[in-house]
């Protein structure tokens, strides 16, 4: 799976790579329907929307797709992230902007009440902090008032021993687990996570429906979780810098040292970084250079 062409820094992720590719919609049909309780047997009829040069406010979804009547926004995170409702709201108003603009019957200035796919928008949380197996985060909770906009996500933990009746109805999913754990579980015995990933992927079951694609794209597949997991070590890692920092230089400088260093290891992207202390990116730089931090 070749990167984005809009973005280098963007890298297509494990996820994404099992359930969002257009070769095995077999897979993501069973994720919906383990999802929904839905008995849909057409692969065929999903037709993915993903937005793959989408980078406004410095995100990209991991996997969106029309079935029937509903949009479904997919996202996998290894760390919790309780902003997810604004991120997919954001995200989703492009989608629906795409569809409109495409045609799809939707008359926009009708005086007719017109129909649009409803949304649903779900969260595999597969991070080691522990959390339920199931939480529904709402947009609500991410303003200062009184909010007439509503986003719920739903977060699944799909950690391997969650979520087990969701995981034995959708195979594929129950071994993406199985192998994210394996791999965690051989990086505490080995020396690298390079020799963890290639005795997990030894260690898959023979009779794995997932277990042919991954080893017919090793080199790929490891790429990308070495990179994700880079990623999520270097947030662990400078977000307890921040901490100690804060108790001496104030919070503020922490957070913008960590912001710093993710851009210089291309986990970030400038557009990123300001954002998430909401400044421009002129703003930001500025501030990391009067501050030493470049």
């Amino acid at each position: 799976m070749s990167e984005s062409t809009g973005n280098n820094q963007y890298r297509d992720r494990l996820f994404k790579f099992i359930f969002g590719n257009p070769e095995n919609k077999e897979w993501t049909l069973s994720l919906y329907n383990a999802v929904n309780g839905s008995h849909y047997t057409d692969a065929d009829a999903i037709r993915l929307n993903t937005i793959e040069t989408a980078v406004y406010m410095g995100m990209r979804n991991d996997v969106s797709f029309l079935i029937d009547d509903t949009i479904s926004f997919y996202e996998q995170q290894s760390t919790f992230n309780p902003n997810m409702p604004m991120r997919l709201f954001i995200y989703a108003g492009m989608v629906y902007a795409r569809y409109i603009e495409e045609g799809n019957d939707y008359r926009r200035y009708s005086q007719v009440q017109q129909k649009a796919p409803a949304p649903k928008c779900v969260c595999f949380y597969n991070g080691t902090a522990e959390k339920e197996d199931k939480i529904v985060l709402k947009l609500s909770d991410s303003f200062a008032g009184e909010s007439d906009i509503e986003v719920k996500v739903t977060m699944i933990n799909i950690n391997y021993g969650h979520s087990q009746e969701l995981l034995e109805v959708c195979k594929p999913l129950k071994e993406y687990a199985w192998f994210v754990d394996r791999v965690r579980y051989n990086k505490t015995i080995t020396e690298t996570l390079e020799a963890a990933l290639d005795e997990a992927l030894k260690e898959l079951p023979g009779d794995s429906l997932i277990r042919p694609y991954l080893l017919a794209n090793k080199a790929e597949v490891k790429r990308m979780c070495i990179t994700e997991y880079d990623h999520v070590r270097t947030l662990a890692e400078q977000r307890e810098e921040g901490r100690e920092e804060g108790r001496t230089e104030g919070i503020e400088v922490g957070k913008l040292r960590m912001l710093v260093k993710l851009v210089e290891k291309g986990l970030l992207t400038l557009e990123q970084a300001a954002e998430e202390v909401g400044m421009t990116i002129s703003g930001f730089k500025e501030k990391a250079g009067s501050l030493n931090l470049s």
